[in-house]
């Protein structure tokens, strides 16, 4: 699929201004993110993916390239523009609701591992910075297979379903082993680790013996614990980007709608942080939710079972609402 190259520059570019100004003006300092701060920034994520959306419904073919003037009426590109938003928006809407799935995978993550919450915001911001860089490389490779090899949506299809029924099946009373976690295991196989942390950073040289000056470069546990993040998000993506790629074939509506997702995972991440056990049903609504998205790409396999992008739309947004709407109105058996 075509691509506009100028458009996907000027994006990265917002990207890192974004991050630049998160980091270096926002929490230049090491301390807890309130829930009123987490409030605002998730409100700010969103109404820029609103605003996003509607540059794609005003301009969609900006994005991808196409010349408008290779349409036959205005309402031909109008169609067009309007069925870009609408995959943008159902792309953007299902990578924000699986991630509050791994939102709680997280704080399992920096519980385990007795994280000190003044740091959550420099591992996250690290580990979305991996995000970016490792999706990029997975959603267009995906998407060139995907448009050679239609067949493989089936496969990741019958992923999901298997991935949809062991979320539902899953328990709350899961926890992450420190020790015996395979990138634990990785890291100290690969590189020494300290025994005791050092603030925020991720490096640290120290010692080799009491009675010298000579040191050696080891990492932190604040680093073990970005690697586990940082692996716990690839498993994610396995699951969510095929999932998006249901509702769109074009890698640049799959690559933007899950960046405006996972860049305001973090203020998400703060402001769900206290309610992980409010929400006790959501998890079998995603899964219910992934079996959908799974059903739908083996069935789509055959001529006449295309589901619409606004039927798939009303499918993700019933299915969140329904189930945070039971998670609140009916308490968890003891």
């Amino acid at each position: 699929m075509e691509i506009n190259g100028i458009f996907f520059a000027l994006f990265l570019v917002f990207i890192v201004l974004m991050l630049a100004l998160d980091l270096g003006v926002m929490h230049r300092k090491d301390r807890e993110v309130t829930l009123r701060e987490a409030a605002l920034q998730t409100l700010m994520w969103v109404a820029l993916a609103a605003g996003f959306a509607c540059l794609v419904w005003l301009r969609g073919e900006w994005i991808t390239g196409i010349d408008p003037d290779s349409f036959a009426t205005s309402d031909a590109l109008r169609a067009y523009r309007g069925d870009l938003a609408q995959q943008f928006v159902a792309g953007y809407l299902l990578e924000e609701s699986l991630s509050i799935d791994n939102i709680f995978v997280m704080i399992m993550i920096f519980a385990s591992f007795g994280i000190e919450k003044q740091y959550y915001h420099r591992v996250l911001f690290w580990g979305i910075f991996g995000a970016i860089v490792l999706r990029f490389i997975f959603i267009f490779t995906l998407g060139a297979l995907v448009s050679r090899f239609a067949w493989l949506l089936a496969v990741f299809g019958i992923v999901l379903l298997y991935s949809g029924v062991r979320m539902m099946r899953r328990t709350s009373d899961e926890n992450i082993d420190t020790v015996n976690h395979p990138v634990v295991r990785m890291v100290n196989k690969v590189i020494p680790v300290c025994k005791e942390p050092h603030g925020h950073d991720f490096f640290h040289r120290e010692s080799t013996t009491a009675n010298t000056e000579k040191t050696q470069l080891m990492v932190t546990p604040l680093f073990v614990v970005l690697m586990v993040i940082e692996f716990s998000d690839i498993i994610f993506a396995v699951d969510s980007i095929p999932a998006v790629f249901s509702v769109t074939r074009h890698p640049m509506i799959v690559y933007t709608s899950n960046i405006f997702a996972i860049m305001g995972l973090r203020s998400l991440f703060f402001l769900l942080s206290g309610m992980a056990e409010r929400f006790w049903l959501l998890h079998y609504g995603l899964g219910v939710l992934l079996c959908f998205i799974g059903a739908k790409m083996i069935l789509e396999q055959w001529p006449g079972w295309e589901v619409p992008t606004l039927a798939s739309l009303g499918v993700i947004v019933a299915i969140l609402v329904l189930s945070i709407t039971l998670s609140m109105l009916i308490h968890p058996r003891k």
